[in-house]
């Protein structure tokens, strides 16, 4: 039996693996590959795919699963913390370019209603693609990160009103007052959704599900609960994403979140590249090649105008120059959902002809463009900062005073205030070390100020923050941000400003230990290699290796720079002290049963040693341990023995303190 839609999905994937293999040998990005594959494949390229719309909903598919995802690693304590990013930049940043885009468009002698759906269209940005990308750069956590998922969860809910506004600029009637009635309704609905399945219902759901320690029963309760969410949502005309989006957030208030989240990835990835691979089949390559120079000219003409808008609102939300231009870079492309308010124009006669494959094209080549655009943006940021430009510029607005001179001598300089961030100087705090903290998040600053925390405002990237905070007298810097290129460059300012500093760097790239040594770091801490450190720890004492060998291990594998993990050599060097001791041997406990044939007993008259070949160390009763028992004391109901032995030996001696009736179970 023949399914196009297989075919079709075959034809993909071969045709995805060849591209993303030679895009991976010519450093080229993945989205990019993928976004080729659906022009060769589609409708206007070689034709290789018919079923175009089954492979439209695989697709959103995708989107759910994305934006799902994203719900999941987030929380609506996060949520709030953005809130100045998603009401006060979203709003901006979707105005002004629908009023910049407005009076351009009227130059050209377009309608006044056209005008303004192609500002609507024009103001929308990809969340699929540039929370991705952010994703993969482990830039979520990060100020522009989040100043850039504000304005992106922002554009999925205004896209509704959008909807709404279209058929009134086509010129059909219809009352306006109603709809918006309706709209807050619903919005005021979503959020009770919100509130009462994160804090009552889907926590204790997932519980009861929990408890039958079922994958499978799980795994479909996830989808369930995430396909629900965005069905009610949908019917409420917002968006499939929105709806996507809300479920993980609810889901996200449990303590299943992470669980779930590694049900969901491997499920996105493979529906995301759908979504990559639709949108690439909407390009038409005969328009495009029939007039190239004037496409070019516009795309390249609506990326420098949402970049600069998008990158004003950052700044007037008060972050530093260089959060600006991260987030205009990021937000310069034409958004997906953008089709689909499209469509909507289609129906009513806004966009026709010509106009809609020309928003077609360039909507496809700016989501080209985006991962370039967002890897190329650190380099201008420095590029930038390097200018003669006002220090209010650089450093941003910010209603609260920067760093005053910190007058101390010996301190510690703290760089970023995430999680790592909090822990050092909470550690700092607790060991009574004079501490400084530099965060460029105007928000985290002024609520962590107000309890206290000697924090400052302001971009370490620019050398007059590290100047205010003495960095001449201080002894200790601690990186901990989540900007690669940014920890690079503060790394070389410290180095620069103290040359006897000890800088100490975070990094989540094992490819970023190079370059930070090679720029002045003492210690670079790589999570992934931290994480196998303390992994490996466990296992060692557990093979009762003795702690001092294990530190002195410890101490080696950090010294060499963790060439034990980075080395591609299948036989690494033998550390010399690290000696397996006792590999047949094994630490157990074991509780004495209420009539267990040893109670009442005294060691002696047991053995244990003699008859039974194991050794006993401790006897923990009522709370209390008692390190190597004489042979007169008694053996007591509830007792718990703490034995060492061979692992044949321990069990040959459990009948002797488990009750008899659970022996014979």
């Amino acid at each position: 039996m023949d399914i196009p839609l297989l075919n079709d999905i075959v034809i993909i994937f071969g045709l995805s693996i060849a591209v993303l293999f030679i895009f991976h040998l010519i450093r080229v990005p993945a989205i990019v590959g993928f976004l080729l594959t659906g022009i060769l494949a589609g409708p206007h390229g070689l034709g290789l795919v018919k079923a175009v719309h089954e492979v439209e909903i695989l697709a959103e598919i995708g989107v759910v699963l994305l934006l799902f995802a994203i719900g999941l690693e987030f929380s609506l304590r996060r949520i709030l913390e953005i809130k100045k990013s998603i009401l006060l930049g979203g709003s901006l940043q979707v105005l002004m370019t629908i009023v910049a885009v407005f009076f351009i468009v009227m130059q050209t002698g377009m309608a006044f209603g056209k005008s303004i759906f192609i500002g609507f269209l024009i103001a929308l940005s990809s969340t699929a693609i540039v929370l991705k990308l952010i994703q993969e750069r482990a830039e979520v956590d990060s100020p522009h990160g989040r100043t850039t998922l504000g304005i992106l969860l922002f554009q999925d809910v205004i896209i509704v009103p959008m909807m709404l506004f279209t058929p009134l600029l086509a010129g059909a009637n219809g009352n306006l007052g109603e709809s918006l009635i309706i709209l807050v309704a619903k919005g005021v609905g979503i959020i009770l959704l919100v509130i009462v399945g994160a804090r009552w219902v889907v926590p204790r759901a997932l519980y009861q599900v929990a408890r039958t320690r079922s994958p499978e029963l799980f795994l479909l309760s996830i989808f369930t609960i995430c396909l629900a969410v965005v069905y009610l949502t949908a019917s409420m005309g917002l968006s499939l994403a929105l709806g996507a989006f809300l479920a993980g957030l609810i889901i996200s208030q449990s303590e299943y979140s992470h669980h779930a989240l590694g049900n969901v990835l491997p499920f996105r990835d493979v529906f995301m590249s759908f979504f990559f691979v639709s949108i690439g089949m909407l390009l038409d390559l005969d328009f495009l090649f029939h007039q190239p120079g004037l496409i070019l000219l516009i795309v390249l003409c609506f990326l420098a105008l949402k970049a600069s808008i998008a990158c004003f609102v950052a700044f007037l939300l008060g972050f530093p120059l260089r959060t600006v231009i991260l987030v205009g870079f990021a937000l310069c492309q034409v958004g997906e959902f953008s089709f689909i308010l499209s469509r909507t124009g289609v129906e009513h006669g806004l966009l026709a002809g010509d106009i809609y494959q020309f928003f077609l094209t360039v909507s496809v080549l700016t989501m080209a463009a985006t991962p370039f655009c967002i890897a190329l943006a650190p380099r201008i940021a420095d590029l930038a900062m390097r200018l003669p430009l006002p220090e209010r510029l650089i450093s941003g607005l910010y209603p609260v005073p920067e760093i005053n001179r910190v007058r101390k001598k010996d301190h510690l300089i703290i760089i970023g205030f995430g999680a790592n961030g909090r822990n050092v100087a909470r550690a700092a705090r607790v060991a009574g070390i004079p501490h400084v903290i530099v965060e460029m998040d105007p928000e985290m600053v002024m609520a962590e100020q107000a309890k206290g925390e000697p924090i400052y405002y302001g971009d370490a990237t620019y050398e007059a923050v590290f100047q205010h905070a003495d960095i001449k007298d201080a002894r200790i810097v601690v990186i901990a941000i989540s900007d690669p290129a940014a920890t690079r460059r503060i790394t070389a300012i410290a180095r620069r400003l103290n040359p006897k500093v000890h800088i100490i760097v975070r990094t989540r790239y094992l490819q970023e230990m190079k370059p930070l040594y090679e720029l002045g770091a003492d210690d670079v801490i790589p999570e992934e290699f931290e994480t196998s450190v303390e992994i490996f720890t466990r296992v060692l004492v557990k093979y009762l290796i003795p702690r001092d060998e294990i530190e002195s291990f410890i101490a080696e594998v950090r010294s060499d720079g963790y060439e034990i993990f980075r080395s591609i050599s299948r036989e690494p060097t033998p550390f010399p002290g690290l000696k397996l001791h006792l590999p047949d041997v094994e630490i157990a406990t074991l509780r004495v049963g209420e009539s267990a044939p040893a109670v009442g007993k005294t060691l002696d008259q047991i053995g244990l040693r003699k008859r039974y070949g194991v050794t006993l160390l401790a006897i923990r009763r009522n709370s209390q341990m008692r390190s190597n028992p004489h042979g007169g004391m008694h053996v007591c109901a509830g007792d718990v023995l703490v034995v060492i032995g061979p692992p044949d030996k321990i069990a040959g001696v459990t009948g002797l303190f488990h009750d008899p009736e659970d022996m014979g179970n």
